[in-house]
């Protein structure tokens, strides 16, 4: 006997997924805004996945080939590097577990080289928050405890332009 699926939790779970797309899709419109005015060029890291079996039409079936890096990287004007990891929550609040390990690690050895790095973090609120990697990664010595909510991330608000554009290089 198949167990049946709670159709209120595979609502709230599309709408969750839909937000953390349109997310995404926020930070994008703002990095092609700063590449479109020559201020920075930051992409997006594309996922190391290894194809297996071609389905047709576009459809695959693949696993990844490494372990996951930041999902944005790029350089401000002036040459300095900038790395952000960006996570999008439906709940009240974010677990600093959210970044993998190995982006933790990737984080890390750029920043030791003097890149900028960053946590965009995004609520369903609709509001945006960048966290300095310094302030995530020690997250428990300066909130208390391994999580954040948007008001421990006030500070860190991220402002938003007359067009949309996500003031992220401030």
């Amino acid at each position: 006997m198949t167990e049946k699926k709670d159709p209120k939790r595979q609502l709230l779970g599309k709408i969750a997924k839909a937000r953390g797309k349109q997310f995404e899709s926020r930070i994008d419109d703002s990095f092609a805004y700063y590449a479109q005015k020559g201020f920075a060029i930051i992409e997006k890291t594309p996922e190391p996945m290894h194809p297996t079996k071609n389905l047709g039409n576009g459809k695959f079936i693949a696993y990844y080939e490494k372990q996951a890096q930041p999902d944005y990287k790029g350089t401000i004007k002036g040459g300095r590097t900038v790395m952000f990891e960006a996570k999008f929550t439906a709940a009240d609040r974010m677990e600093q577990s959210r970044v993998l390990q190995s982006q933790q690690d990737y984080m890390d050895r750029h920043q030791a080289l003097g890149a900028r790095c960053f946590v965009i973090a995004g609520f369903s609120s609709g509001m945006v928050y960048c966290v300095p990697w310094d302030i995530w990664k020690t997250m428990k010595d300066h909130f208390g405890r391994k999580y954040v909510t948007e008001a421990d991330l006030e500070k860190y608000q991220v402002q938003t332009a007359w067009n949309g554009t996500l003031l992220l290089l401030n």
